[in-house]
């Protein structure tokens, strides 16, 4: 999906959607987009004007960097490698 074609649209609908409700909104628009290859640049690029996607697309960066993180605290722990755990010595 283009994400101009993306923005085109959210400006068209954002105003049917409660006010409410265009943080959860929003956060589903940058989820499809992410989900559908779009580059979280070019997502920031053509909703710089739009609060609720800025705000959707710097809590999906965040909340993804912490699983990132998780996942190498996991492999890591306490500098044993966990995936050295199934070889037999």
């Amino acid at each position: 999906m283009s994400v101009d074609l993306a923005k085109e649209i959210w400006t068209e609908l954002k105003r049917y959607v409660n006010t409410v409700d265009r943080a959860d909104a929003a956060e589903t628009l940058v989820s499809v987009l992410i989900d559908n290859d779009v580059d979280a640049d070019d997502i920031k690029t053509a909703f710089k004007t739009d609060a609720d996607v800025k705000a959707a697309l710097a809590h999906y960066i965040k909340d993804h960097q912490d699983e990132a993180d998780d996942d190498e605290d996991d492999e890591d722990y306490n500098g044993y490698d966990m995936d050295d755990e199934d070889e037999d010595y």
